[in-house]
């Protein structure tokens, strides 16, 4: 004889399937989805690595804010199993860069020609662990005080025009 314990189920606000979750009013394939979908902001960067290539960017969710995050660094979060409360916490646990400390050990290097091979760096300049921007140069204007005034004589109305179907070969 089994016995099956029912648990509360909702309704997807999008596909209208009964879950036992909702995230966003959406079921999970519906969240994700949503979630993929979603560009990323001009200029915008990892907030890990600092990956700038807007094809390798997602945005994704953590403690109810969404953040930039490079197509690797989302899957290593993804695979966490307990995400830490900050942004400085992340980006220590995933730090990857390997040229912070000397590997090597005091060994002798047995190259013929010892030289420096890591220069320059891959991606652009690093956040710092405690979340600081990432070039000190760039100062970011205060736009608290911008105010933008259009009169109704600059708006201009535009047709939505048609495409033509291209012609069939």
């Amino acid at each position: 004889m089994s016995h099956e314990i029912e648990q509360a189920t909702v309704e997807c606000g999008v596909c209208s399937a009964r879950v036992v979750e909702l995230r966003r009013g959406r079921c999970w394939g519906c969240y994700t989805r949503w979630g993929e979908s979603r560009p990323v902001g001009l200029g915008a960067a990892c907030a890990i690595c600092d990956e700038r290539r807007r094809g390798e960017l997602r945005l994704l969710e953590l403690h109810g804010r969404s953040h930039p995050f490079c197509h690797s660094c989302a899957g290593r979060i993804a695979r966490l199993e307990s995400v830490p409360a900050t942004m400085a916490a992340i980006r220590q646990l995933l730090s990857r860069e390997r040229r912070d400390t000397d590997r090597r050990d005091g060994a002798n290097d047995g190259r013929i020609f010892p030289r420096e091979r890591r220069v320059g760096e891959r991606r652009g300049p690093q956040r710092s662990a405690s979340g600081e921007g990432t070039d000190p140069h760039i100062v970011l204007p205060d736009f608290e005080d911008i105010v933008i005034e259009i009169e109704d004589s600059q708006i201009e109305v535009v047709e939505q025009t048609a495409v033509r179907p291209a012609p069939q070969r």
